[in-house]
């Protein structure tokens, strides 16, 4: 799947969001850098002009969580969208866009803890954190928790079975 291929609504960016989880099956979450109150979230970035979904999501989660040492469960076969507050809506991306429109994964992170990196070229994240699925919509930003509760919906399932 490219960007070449029609995808939906033009108002929505096209993007990635990986769900991380550790072989416990805690999820990774970020807090990110650009805001002063507890924003957390699991990685997620742009697809860009060039790029498939697959090369997306190793690009944003080197990017954003400083590796790519992970193994693919699960790539949903539907877009999910979400919609930004208002606010924020106009200041991101030149108000180009309302919100996202993501392709998720279900990732199992093959790694060890330290090999993860925050700290790299524009970092996105202050901190980060394993969490438990039942933990995830209490800490996550209030506008994405629907669609949080969608992918957990539709991934956990293939991540239960891969335990």
């Amino acid at each position: 799947m490219s960007l070449k291929e029609p995808f939906g609504d033009p108002l929505y960016r096209p993007a990635v969001g990986m769900m991380l989880l550790n072989e416990e099956n805690k999820i990774f979450v970020g807090q990110r850098a650009d805001y002063e109150a507890d924003a957390w979230q699991m990685p997620q970035g742009g697809i860009a002009p060039h790029e498939d979904v697959d090369q997306a999501m190793l690009r944003e989660l080197d990017e954003e969580v400083g590796t790519r040492n992970v193994e693919i469960l699960v790539k949903s076969k539907k877009w999910y969208k979400y919609d930004l507050p208002r606010e924020l809506a106009k200041r991101l991306w030149r108000g180009k866009y309302k919100g996202q429109q993501q392709i998720w994964y279900a990732l199992r992170f093959c790694g060890e803890d330290s090999d993860i990196n925050i700290q790299t070229y524009h970092p996105e994240f202050r901190e980060w954190k394993w969490i438990e699925k039942e933990d995830l919509l209490d800490l996550i930003i209030p506008f994405k928790r629907d669609l949080y509760t969608q992918v957990l919906e539709d991934l956990w399932p293939y991540v239960l079975r891969e335990s």
